[in-house]
């Protein structure tokens, strides 16, 4: 009961923040998709690092740390790399850019200013549809696995309770709502994290204890470099870097850059984006460590992605189990609220542009969006990690390489830009589901590179 009215309590907080920063509002689809451009750069960092983290950090990552081992820190630390040069060279353009020419989508903005342009921003709203969706559906996954494993909850029971939630708070608010709840939802998920990450680490006998209970487990563990590694360890790593960089291709994290109110406050939000996420992913890796010790059995008979909720009911207190799960909550909840209003836009602003000057039809698209989230969640994939690498190179590939084009405004035809979406996409399906590749260097750097290949090999030039 504690537990459940403590986690009850927080997430009614999240409703309540969404619904207060309605009173901020303007009646106008700026507003609802971009928050009238006016949002503080504290508030975009906690925002991108919570909607971009998501439920792969509190079950995917943590999972994937308990299996591979130390290992497990070069997925963080490519990552983060390549995410801080896309900040650098990318995001600050961006916002002058869309807020020069008024452009309120990353697909509009994809399509801007060329010939037939029509064509490039169906396609790149149909991708953002499709795989933001499946996104979304993997956090509503993520949290109601974490419902399982504390109160026996059947799964369908804690995705659409995740999914009425941010229903509620998305329709009221936009993404002002949603970028509100994302910073309250980044300090919980710090919080919770750094706190099970220290009391596990005290169970464990302490780091360096951890250390050699790992060792005694399995050498692979404390090892460095990623098994059957057939390129070896620095083309594994630049894998990583390029997906980190494939942020570029994410249109609810995209959004966020557009939505700062002042292109000159880009690196301030960048600089507290990348130190809040180092925290949360080198903490989640942290409880996956320790984990493997305090919970053998995971591996055996369990599943390694329920690994922190089992963590926190093994070792922590009713009330810090309810924070935990708020934490776990609010890393699904933030990406799933930022994928829901990217996917409205993309339905209401780009695919029906008719829709596109109603605050209203705009406010109905986003409920039209959830129920296909939650439609997706019930039925697909229930693997959280497979499903967020996935639908991240997916658009890192499909629509990264033309956004860094066009950012940089250099040529480019309607052939030629649905050339290179078409391209990058092939490429990541075929690198992942067909050639197997994947585990020895991720999909998205070969992606991307097959679609930055098609803009310098074909004719760029407009009639």
């Amino acid at each position: 009961m504690v537990i459940a009215v403590t986690l009850i309590a927080l997430l009614l907080s999240f409703i309540v923040v969404g619904i207060v920063s309605e009173t901020q509002k303007q009646n106008t689809t700026t507003d609802y998709l971009l928050a009238s451009r006016n949002v503080n750069p504290w508030l975009t960092a906690l925002s991108a690092m919570a909607t971009g983290q998501s439920g792969l950090l509190f079950i995917g990552q943590v999972g994937f740390a308990y299996t591979r081992g130390v290992s497990s820190i070069w997925l963080t630390i490519g990552w983060a790399f390549g995410d801080y040069l896309a900040w650098c060279l990318i995001f600050k353009r961006l916002r002058e850019l869309s807020a020069a020419n008024a452009i309120d989508t990353v697909s509009s903005f994809l399509g801007h200013n060329v010939r037939g342009s029509r064509w490039i921003v169906f396609v790149s709203a149909i991708i953002t549809i499709a795989f933001l969706g499946s996104y979304a559906a993997a956090q509503l996954v993520a949290g109601s696995k974490a419902l399982y494993a504390v109160f026996g909850w059947n799964y369908y029971l804690g995705i659409i309770l995740g999914a009425v939630i941010v229903g509620i708070y998305c329709f009221s608010g936009g993404i002002r709502a949603s970028i509100w709840t994302d910073a309250v939802q980044a300090i919980i998920m710090i919080g919770s994290l750094l706190l099970l990450l220290g009391v596990t680490v005290v169970e464990g006998g302490g780091v360096g204890e951890v250390w050699r209970s790992l060792g005694e487990i399995d050498p692979a563990l404390i090892n460095f470099n990623p098994p059957n590694l057939q390129l070896g360890l620095l083309p594994f790593i630049f894998g990583w870097v390029v997906a980190g960089f494939g942020v570029v291709g994410q249109p609810h994290i995209l959004v966020r850059a557009m939505a700062i109110d002042s292109a000159n406050n880009m690196g301030l939000a960048r600089d507290i984006k990348v130190v809040c996420g180092l925290i949360t992913s080198f903490s989640a890796i942290g409880v996956g460590l320790t984990g493997r010790i305090l919970l053998p059995a995971m591996l055996a008979g369990g599943d390694p992605e329920l690994t922190l909720p089992y963590l926190a009911l093994e070792f922590l207190p009713d009330i810090l189990i309810g924070l935990m799960l708020a934490g776990l909550f609010s890393a699904t909840m933030s990406t799933a609220d930022s994928c829901i209003l990217s996917c409205s836009a993309a339905l209401t602003q780009d695919l029906f542009p008719g829709a596109a000057h109603s605050y209203k039809l705009v406010q109905f698209g986003t409920l039209t969006v959830t129920v296909i989230v939650l439609a997706i969640a019930l039925t697909g994939d229930d693997s959280v990690f497979t499903l967020v690498t996935f639908s991240w190179s997916a658009l890192a590939s499909g629509l990264g390489p033309l956004l860094v084009v066009r950012v940089l405004e250099k040529p480019i035809t309607t052939p030629v830009a649905l050339t290179m979406m078409l391209t990058g996409i092939f490429a990541a399906l075929s690198w992942n589901l067909v050639l197997h590749l994947s585990s020895i260097v991720y999909e998205v750097l070969p992606a991307m590179a097959a679609g930055t290949l098609v803009y310098f090999l074909l004719p760029k030039k407009q009639a």
